[in-house]
Protein backbone atom coordinates (compact mmCIF):
# COMPACT_ATOMS: atom_id res chain seq x y z
CA UNK A 1 0.00 0.00 0.00
CA UNK A 2 2.48 2.15 0.94
CA UNK A 3 4.51 1.66 -2.32
CA UNK A 4 1.13 2.42 -4.27
CA UNK A 5 1.08 5.82 -2.57
CA UNK A 6 4.67 6.66 -3.03
CA UNK A 7 4.10 5.75 -6.94
CA UNK A 8 1.13 8.14 -6.86
CA UNK A 9 2.91 11.03 -5.13
CA UNK A 10 5.76 10.36 -7.76
CA UNK A 11 3.46 10.58 -10.89
CA UNK A 12 1.62 13.54 -9.56
CA UNK A 13 5.29 15.33 -9.17
CA UNK A 14 6.03 14.34 -12.75
CA UNK A 15 2.54 15.67 -13.95
CA UNK A 16 3.64 19.04 -12.24
CA UNK A 17 6.70 19.25 -13.98
CA UNK A 18 5.01 18.40 -17.20
CA UNK A 19 2.66 21.15 -16.77
CA UNK A 20 4.85 23.78 -15.83
CA UNK A 21 6.93 23.21 -18.58
CA UNK A 22 4.06 23.17 -20.88
CA UNK A 23 2.81 26.82 -19.31
CA UNK A 24 5.97 28.40 -19.72
CA UNK A 25 9.72 27.61 -20.22
CA UNK A 26 11.91 26.85 -16.97
CA UNK A 27 13.41 30.53 -16.89
CA UNK A 28 9.72 31.76 -16.37
CA UNK A 29 9.10 28.87 -13.61
CA UNK A 30 10.29 31.20 -10.28
CA UNK A 31 13.44 29.79 -8.55
CA UNK A 32 12.16 28.70 -5.44
CA UNK A 33 9.24 26.42 -7.25
CA UNK A 34 11.93 24.97 -9.40
CA UNK A 35 14.12 23.57 -6.18
CA UNK A 36 11.12 23.01 -4.25
CA UNK A 37 10.04 20.22 -6.82
CA UNK A 38 13.72 18.86 -7.32
CA UNK A 39 13.90 18.83 -3.56
CA UNK A 40 10.34 16.81 -3.77
CA UNK A 41 11.70 14.38 -6.14
CA UNK A 42 14.70 13.72 -4.08
CA UNK A 43 12.69 13.31 -1.02
CA UNK A 44 10.53 10.71 -2.96
CA UNK A 45 13.76 8.71 -4.13
CA UNK A 46 14.79 8.64 -0.73
CA UNK A 47 11.77 7.27 0.38
CA UNK A 48 11.73 4.77 -2.24
CA UNK A 49 14.55 3.54 -1.39
CA UNK A 50 14.02 3.00 2.43
CA UNK A 51 10.51 1.47 2.11
CA UNK A 52 13.05 -1.42 -0.30
CA UNK A 53 15.58 -1.55 2.81
CA UNK A 54 12.53 -1.74 4.95
CA UNK A 55 10.53 -4.53 2.64
CA UNK A 56 14.38 -6.45 2.77
CA UNK A 57 14.66 -6.15 6.59
CA UNK A 58 10.95 -7.04 7.18
CA UNK A 59 11.08 -10.08 4.89
CA UNK A 60 14.19 -11.63 7.03
CA UNK A 61 12.50 -10.58 10.25
CA UNK A 62 9.39 -12.78 9.36
CA UNK A 63 11.93 -15.71 7.93
CA UNK A 64 13.34 -15.99 11.42
CA UNK A 65 9.59 -15.83 12.93
CA UNK A 66 8.97 -19.04 10.88
CA UNK A 67 11.74 -20.79 12.08
CA UNK A 68 10.95 -19.79 15.73
CA UNK A 69 7.68 -20.65 15.21
CA UNK A 70 8.85 -24.12 14.16
CA UNK A 71 11.21 -24.97 17.09
CA UNK A 72 8.90 -23.83 19.18
CA UNK A 73 6.34 -26.53 18.18
CA UNK A 74 8.73 -29.23 17.97
CA UNK A 75 10.25 -27.63 21.60
CA UNK A 76 6.41 -28.02 22.53
CA UNK A 77 5.92 -31.62 21.36
CA UNK A 78 9.36 -32.95 23.33
CA UNK A 79 7.96 -31.28 26.68
CA UNK A 80 4.60 -32.97 25.88
CA UNK A 81 6.57 -36.49 25.25
CA UNK A 82 8.43 -35.98 28.56
CA UNK A 83 5.65 -35.16 30.77
CA UNK A 84 3.85 -37.78 29.17
CA UNK A 85 6.70 -40.20 30.18
CA UNK A 86 7.24 -38.40 33.38
CA UNK A 87 3.47 -39.60 34.21
CA UNK A 88 3.56 -42.98 33.09
CA UNK A 89 6.87 -44.08 34.64
CA UNK A 90 6.39 -42.30 38.49
CA UNK A 91 5.87 -45.28 40.37
CA UNK A 92 2.33 -45.28 42.24
CA UNK A 93 2.51 -44.05 46.01
CA UNK A 94 1.90 -46.88 48.41
CA UNK A 95 1.32 -46.44 52.05
CA UNK A 96 3.99 -48.20 54.47
CA UNK A 97 1.85 -50.92 55.76
CA UNK A 98 0.87 -51.89 52.02
CA UNK A 99 4.85 -52.08 51.74
CA UNK A 100 5.08 -54.24 54.24
CA UNK A 101 2.57 -56.24 53.96
CA UNK A 102 4.33 -56.44 50.11
CA UNK A 103 7.64 -57.44 51.98
CA UNK A 104 5.77 -60.26 54.22
CA UNK A 105 4.38 -61.42 51.00
CA UNK A 106 7.22 -61.81 48.87
CA UNK A 107 9.10 -63.14 51.98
Amino acid sequence: ELENQLTTKSKTLDELKQSLALNGSAEQMPEALSLRIAELCEMVDSIVSQVAELKTSMQSILEQWKVYDEVYAEVSLMTTRYLYCINQCKPSVVSLDALKNQVKTLQ
